[in-house]
C-alpha cells in the first residue's frame, strides 16, 4: 500500500496516543523510599576541642610512619582485590547507559519464499518490521533504578576493597613493627637472664647460694630463649601477608629491618561527623540494595499492565514462478499499536509485585540495620581508643618509674653499694615494662585502625584507573 495523506493522519494519531500513554505511565512509577539513617547528633567519646586531630583524608598519616605511607600508595595501585573491584565498576558503568535500550525502537529485516498451493505462483518476499515498546507504568524508571543500583553496588564494593586494603596494610605494618620492637626487647631480656644465670652460678660456686637458685636461673634463661621465637614468627607471617596485600609473591627485604614503632602520640579524636557513616561500604551497599529492590518493584508493577507499543512493517513481493513474468514494486505497509495483555498469568504477576514490595521493605530495614551496626561499631571503637589511651599513659608512667629505678641501681652498683645480680633483675623488670608499653601502643594503634574502618575509612584519596 502506498503512503498517503490518510496514513499520515493515522500516524499522527498513533504518535499522540503514544505520548499520552507515556505521560500516564510516568504517573504510576514507584516512589523511592526516603532513607533517613538513624545516626546520633554527637558521639559520646569525642575529645574536647583544641586537642590535636588528624587529616581525615589521609588518616593513617597520624601514625607518623613514612614507610607506611609509601606502602599504602603502592598498594592502591597493585592490590589485586582493588583491581578486580575496579574492573567490575568499569563493567557496570559501561552497561549503565544502555540499560534502557530495550525500550528504543528496533528494526528487523527478513526474506521469505511463499509458494502458492496450486504451484502456479511463487513469491519472493522481502520486508522490514519495526517495533517500539513504550516504557509505560514505571518500567522506564524501574529499569533505570535497577541499572543504577548495579553501578552503586560495584562502587561500594570498590570502596570496601580500598577501605579493607588500607586498614589491613596499616594493621599488618603495626603488628610487624611491634613484633620487631618486642623481639629486640626479648633479646635484651635473654642477655640479662644469661648474665644473671652466670652471676647466680658464681654465687653457687662460692657457696653463697644453693644449687636450686642456679637451676631456677637456668630455667628463666630457657624461657627467655623460647620467647624469642614468637616475635620471629609474627615478623615472618606479617611480612608475608603484606606481600599478598601488595600483589607480590615475596616480601620486600627492607621490611625485615627493624624500624620505629608507629605511634599515635597525643592524638585524640575531636570531630567525627555522623555523615561520615554514609561512606561506610556496608551502608553504601545496603543503600544500593534498596535502589535495586525499588527498581525491581517498579518493573514488576509495570508487568501487571498491558505492554503497549507501536509496530510498523513494509513488505515487497515478486512473483518468481517460471510460467509468470516477474512483477516488482508491489509493497504492503502497515502501522498501528501493539498491545500485549496478560490474561492467564495475571495473578502470578500481581503476586510477584506484592512480593517485590515486601522485598523493598526488607531492604529498607536492612539499610537501617547496617546504619545501626555502623553506629555501634564506631561508638565501641571510640570507647576502646579512649580507654587504650589511658592505659598507654599508665604504662608509660610505669616504664619511666622502672627506668629511674634501674638507673639508680646502676649508680649504686658502680659505687659498690649494690650487687650486679640486683642490677640484672632491675634491667629485666625495665625491659618487661618496655614490652608492656609496646603492647599498649600497638593496641591503641589497632583501635585507631578499627575506628576509621568503622567510619568507612574516612575519605580515601582518588586512585588512578578507578573512575
Amino acid at each position: 500500500m502506498p503512503w498517503n495523506g490518510r496514513l499520515n493522519r493515522n500516524g499522527l494519531r498513533n504518535v499522540a496516543l503514544a505520548a499520552l500513554l507515556t505521560t500516564l505511565g510516568g504517573c504510576i512509577s514507584t516512589p523511592a523510599p526516603d532513607l533517613k539513617p538513624p545516626v546520633p547528633d554527637t558521639w559520646r567519646h569525642v575529645a574536647p576541642a583544641g586537642t590535636p586531630t588528624t587529616d581525615l583524608q589521609n588518616w593513617w598519616k597520624a601514625l607518623g610512619d613514612p614507610q607506611l605511607d609509601a606502602l599504602i600508595e603502592r598498594a592502591m595501585q597493585s592490590n589485586l582485590d582493588v583491581q578486580q573491584a575496579a574492573e567490575r565498576l568499569r563493567s557496570a558503568r559501561i552497561l549503565y547507559p544502555h540499560a534502557k535500550d530495550a525500550y528504543l525502537p528496533n528494526l528487523h529485516a527478513r526474506t521469505n519464499d511463499v509458494i502458492d498451493p496450486d504451484t502456479t505462483a511463487s513469491y519472493f518476499v522481502v520486508g522490514f518490521d519495526a517495533m517500539w515498546e513504550l516504557p509505560l507504568f514505571g518500567s522506564w524508571q524501574g529499569t533505570d533504578r535497577l541499572a543504577q543500583s548495579q553501578v552503586n553496588s560495584a562502587a561500594a564494593a570498590l570502596r570496601g576493597a580500598q577501605v579493607s586494603l588500607v586498614a589491613e596494610i596499616t594493621r599488618r605494618w603495626i603488628e610487624l613493627r611491634s613484633a620487631q620492637a618486642q623481639g629486640q626487647l626479648l633479646q635484651s631480656i635473654y642477655d640479662a637472664q644469661a648474665q644473671r644465670a652466670k652471676l647466680v652460678q658464681t654465687r653457687v660456686d662460692l657457696k653463697l647460694a644453693s644449687p636450686a637458685e642456679a637451676g631456677r636461673a637456668r630455667a628463666e634463661l630457657a624461657r627467655a630463649e623460647a620467647a624469642l621465637s614468637e616475635p620471629r614468627q609474627a615478623i615472618n607471617s606479617q611480612a608475608q601477608m603484606l606481600a599478598v596485600l601488595m600483589g607480590q609473591s615475596e616480601p620486600d627485604p627492607q621490611w625485615f629491618e627493624p624500624g620505629a614503632q608507629p605511634h599515635l602520640g597525643s592524638w585524640q579524636l575531636t570531630e567525627a561527623p555522623a555523615d561520615m557513616l554514609r561512606t561506610r561500604p556496608e551502608i553504601a551497599s545496603a543503600e544500593a540494595e534498596v535502589l535495586r529492590a525499588a527498581g525491581e518493584l517498579g518493573i514488576s508493577r509495570a508487568d501487571i499492565y498491558p505492554h503497549i507499543g507501536i509496530g510498523a512493517s513494509i513488505q515487497w513481493s515478486a512473483n518468481i514462478a517460471r510460467n509468470h513474468r516477474a512483477h516488482t514494486g508491489e509493497a504492503i505497509f502497515s502501522l498501528g499499536p501493539v498491545i500485549d495483555i496478560p490474561l492467564f498469568d495475571w495473578g502470578q504477576r500481581v503476586a510477584t509485585a506484592h512480593a517485590k514490595d515486601h522485598e523493598l521493605k526488607a531492604s529498607v530495614l536492612a539499610y537501617r540495620q547496617a546504619v545501626l551496626q555502623g553506629v555501634a561499631e564506631t561508638e565501641i571503637a571510640m570507647g576502646d581508643l579512649e580507654e587504650l589511651r589511658t592505659r598507654e599513659e599508665a604504662m608509660q608512667r610505669a616504664r619511666d618509674a622502672l627506668r629511674q629505678t634501674s638507673d639508680a641501681m646502676g649508680k649504686r652498683t658502680e659505687l659498690g653499694l649494690g650487687s650486679h645480680l640486683d642490677l640484672q633483675d632491675s634491667l629485666i623488670d625495665m625491659h618487661r615494662a618496655d614490652m608492656e608499653l609496646i603492647g599498649a601502643v600497638a593496641a591503641r594503634d589497632l583501635a585507631y585502625v578499627s575506628l576509621y574502618k568503622a567510619l568507612g575509612g574516612a575519605p580515601l584519596p582518588d586512585t588512578k584507573g578507578a573512575n
